[in-house]
């Protein structure tokens, strides 16, 4: 599931004599290695900070301009449906681009249950791909894997394999309180069953670039709108292009535009 961190100094090395013998799957084993494995990542720095930084314009919609740590969000879109889908209507786009000033100010985070992540996307967005766990097939038993990855990073953007039971996701919701991370979930068509502390919801995403028959996509404009608990109860909505001609995050505002004002 993880990609194994490089030897460390002074461990015993002994090389091995012919392939290694076939590994048979051991959830306990497995589950514990990757809880190990979790606490040995996990920052001691920044683990007391009370808010991971947030990239604008994103940083807008948030009550604080940033992402308080023991929080869950939710990020949707028109489709809900497949990871094909959540890609085509920018909903795990957004869940990248949360990630992405945590991620470069020093932050572990991980990415669960998405099955081929774009490296050089992630990495245009400001995602230090060093910083970064993935496990793009947790199988059926993705929920104790998210939990023990809960344990060992800052964030985790969590894409559910199988629709996620009532029970199951209150666990996670408090598993993240309790390990003071912050859980970012793109539900598919079953959705969260859990409220979470912010809502974060897509409009329809239109790209630029192509003509009647000719040019290419070069960027994409979306509306992404927040809604919450307490501070954040006011919905608050932004335009911004994800991606924009360079592959980061842009406003998409009109030059002169008040964010203080609210939306046009």
């Amino acid at each position: 599931m993880f990609v194994a961190p490089p030897h460390r100094p002074g461990a015993d090395t002994q090389a091995p004599e012919g392939p290694p013998p076939a590994r048979r799957l051991d959830r306990p084993r497995d589950l514990a290695a990757l809880a190990r494995l979790a606490e040995r990542t996990r920052p001691v720095s920044s683990s007391q900070a009370r808010l991971l930084p947030v990239a604008p314009p994103l940083d807008a919609l948030l009550p604080d301009g940033s992402l308080r740590r023991g929080t869950t969000l939710a990020v949707t879109g028109p489709g809900r449906g497949s990871d094909t889908e959540r890609a085509a209507d920018g909903s795990i786009s957004v869940a990248l681009a949360l990630m992405a000033a945590a991620s470069g100010t020093g932050s572990w985070c991980a990415l669960v249950g998405l099955d081929g992540l774009g490296a050089v996307a992630a990495h245009e967005l400001g995602i230090d791909l060093a910083r970064l766990a993935v496990i793009p097939h947790p199988g059926v038993a993705w929920a104790e894997v998210t939990a023990a990855v809960i344990d060992g990073v800052d964030l985790v953007v969590l894409c559910p394999p199988f629709p996620p039971r009532p029970a199951m996701a209150r666990r996670l919701v408090a598993r993240a309180r309790e390990r003071r991370s912050v859980l970012v979930v793109v539900p598919g068509r079953a959705g969260w069953p859990d409220p979470p502390d912010l809502s974060l919801s897509i409009g329809e995403a239109r790209w630029d670039g192509a003509g009647t028959g000719e040019g290419f996509l070069s960027r994409r404009r979306m509306t992404v709108t927040v809604t919450g608990r307490r501070s954040a109860a006011r919905s608050r909505s932004h335009q911004l292009w994800l991606p924009s001609t360079t592959g980061a995050m842009a406003d998409a505002h009109p030059a002169g535009w008040d964010r203080s004002e609210g939306s046009p």
